[in-house]
């Protein structure tokens, strides 16, 4: 008896052509999968993810990762609309996470006199002189990244180790002229600025400030910490002299100047550490008109922090606005002293290049006190700048006395200590076992390395300054930035400060037992940024269903030798999935 097929030959024919056809194309490239949008390929992609850490190429599905794995794994996502990138061999990161940075001062500083690297005061004050000559009348004249410690020639006549303005006075005898020092932490102003600020011999130190003066009691133009407000009060005076469309306008060109300097340098997301209510609002419009292709993570600025208004507060607050371009939930950053440059960081020992000086409590504990406990009412992770090593003690003791208080979980707070620069070695273990996060900034430890052994002597500085290797040991998180504009955005600088250790303009390492390999520093900025801000489900890592946000180098960080690092720079910045910054 013949057995009739299920089907006529004609069918069976037909189903093996097509199952050939259908091999044949997906061979050929035809997608067999749900086209992406985009796809980086013919690449180096660390990943970030333990589970599968490298690949070559990445396939971006909207603002997610697809896929990440081999050129052929990744073909299936190419279809007829896809756009493919060729990353011609160079590295694919996750996008650089500035945890430590000033946002709006960013902006503001890249419309001044930038005096970063200026190799003397008198270099400086010819450039005063020359922006004095097309000043308008009356006109304030603004810069910024001065420090005394890095010039090759001395400054003239000095007062408490800073210049004095006399040639300042000379440049520009008709504008006023403010020069904010690197740090942040001191400013000088011409005599111009102090006759309308009101400063003069018989002025006080204002609370959490110094006024320099010198041996007769005149003021030098050195103003410290707090004593900075006097002069920028009467700066804000002329400023509001502006029409409200005047001022708008320069704001809002200020805030691209500092999204696009952050993309420029590879970074997808941001965070600032302080603004107002009034900055907030506008940047939350911005956002909603599409204008904010960066991610921010704004903190809210102490002065906004008032027990009689919480209810504005906690109106700011939000998580993952606009598709996760502006997260505000923590306050900060809360200044509980000054910074070494300025000998006002708070020490437990005098400096030892100022042995009746011990540094200033910028912000009183018990204000401190305060806002942490509205923090904690509310919800809000809290952020205290601390450089000293006094400062990080005072800060660590009230931050366990609250969570004691509270019955608190430490390590669900995620609470900070921004910079942690200088700690004695007995605190080094307490981040780890309270769950504080040490926000550091891998530049700064190279940077400001040639003035530390004068400030702090070998001892104090070998055990505590920029511990990096210490706390990581101990398990704490460590998270890296720049304090931009302290320092220039510029991740690649604090990543091969974080792993060299080379201190600027000398043959030297900076204590190298300190550095952190590159996967750890690699970490710092991106898994411990998103950790830290708690995004690490979101972003952090190249992983399936996370944010595309995605830097592309022009050098392999991670196997490039040392001195080649510095030379990297961005080719691409893509956040969300979209290409926002293209450095070809």
């Amino acid at each position: 008896m013949t057995t009739r097929p299920l089907l006529p030959h004609r069918s069976v024919r037909a189903i093996f052509a097509l199952s050939a056809l259908a091999a044949a194309c997906t061979t050929a490239g035809t997608p067999s999968a749900t086209p992406a949008d985009l796809v980086l390929k013919n690449g180096k992609v660390v990943t970030m993810d333990s589970t599968n850490p490298q690949g070559q190429a990445i396939a971006v599905t909207g603002d997610k990762v697809t896929a990440v794995g081999s050129d052929a794994d990744i073909q299936k996502y190419v279809g007829p609309k896809t756009r493919v990138i060729d990353l011609q061999g160079h590295l694919a990161i996750p996008g650089f996470n500035e945890s430590h940075g000033h946002f709006t001062g960013l902006g503001q500083d890249l419309t001044e006199l930038d005096l970063m690297g200026v190799p003397t005061w008198q270099d400086i004050v010819g450039m005063v002189a020359n922006a004095a000559k097309t000043a308008k009348p009356g006109a304030w004249i603004q810069g910024h990244g001065w420090h005394q410690e890095k010039w090759n020639k001395s400054p003239g006549r000095v007062v408490e180790g800073f210049q004095t303005n006399d040639l300042l006075n000379a440049a520009s005898p008709n504008n006023p002229v403010i020069l904010e020092h690197a740090s942040g932490h001191a400013l000088v102003a011409n005599a111009v600025a102090l006759k309308l600020a009101g400063i003069g011999p018989n002025t006080p130190n204002p609370p959490g400030g110094r006024i320099i003066k010198d041996a007769s009691g005149k003021p030098t133009g050195i103003l410290v910490d707090g004593a900075q407000g006097l002069v920028r009060k009467a700066l804000a005076a002329d400023l509001a002299k502006r029409t409200p469309a005047e001022a708008a306008a320069d704001f809002r060109h200020q805030i691209h100047l500092a999204t696009q300097n952050a993309l420029a340098n590879g970074v997808t997301t941001f965070q600032d550490m302080g603004e107002s209510f009034a900055t907030i609002d506008t940047i939350k419009k911005m956002v909603d008109e599409g204008d904010m292709p960066l991610r921010l993570y704004i903190l809210v600025g102490q002065n906004e922090v008032r027990p009689d208004d919480v209810d504005s507060l906690v109106s700011h607050r939000m998580i993952d606005y606009g598709n996760g371009h502006l997260t505000v939930r923590a306050i900060g950053e809360i200044t509980s002293d000054g910074a070494l440059g300025s000998r006002s960081a708070w020490m437990l020992k005098p400096y030892d290049d100022d042995p009746t000086n011990s540094g200033l409590n910028v912000t009183k504990m018990s204000r401190i006190r305060e806002i942490a406990e509205i923090g904690i009412a509310h919800d809000f992770q809290i952020s205290v700048h601390a450089i000293g090593d006094r400062a990080n003690r005072e800060t660590l003791d009230l931050y366990q006395q609250l969570f004691q208080e509270h019955h608190v979980k430490s390590d669900t707070l995620r609470w900070r200590i921004e910079h942690a620069q200088h700690l004695s070695p007995s605190d080094i273990p307490r981040f780890a076992q309270m769950g504080v996060v040490a926000s550091m900034q891998g530049i700064h430890a190279c940077s400001d390395a040639p003035y530390v052994l004068p400030r702090l002597g070998f001892k104090r500085a070998e055990e505590g300054a920029y511990a990096w290797q210490s706390l990581w040991k101990t398990g704490a998180v460590v998270t890296n930035g720049t304090d931009v504009p302290v320092e220039k955005i510029s991740p690649i600088a604090s990543f091969h400060c974080s792993v060299t250790r080379d201190m600027v303009g000398t043959d030297s390492a900076f204590f190298p037992a300190q550095k952190l390999t590159r996967q750890q520093a690699l970490q710092t900025y991106t898994v411990n940024g998103a950790y830290v801000e708690f995004h690490e489900r979101q972003t952090g890592s190249l992983t399936p269903g996370r944010w595309a946000d995605i830097t592309v180098l022009s050098r392999d960080i991670m196997t490039v030798p040392p001195d080649s690092i510095l030379g990297t720079r961005a080719l691409y910045t893509i956040v969300g999935g979209q290409v926002v910054y293209t450095g070809q």
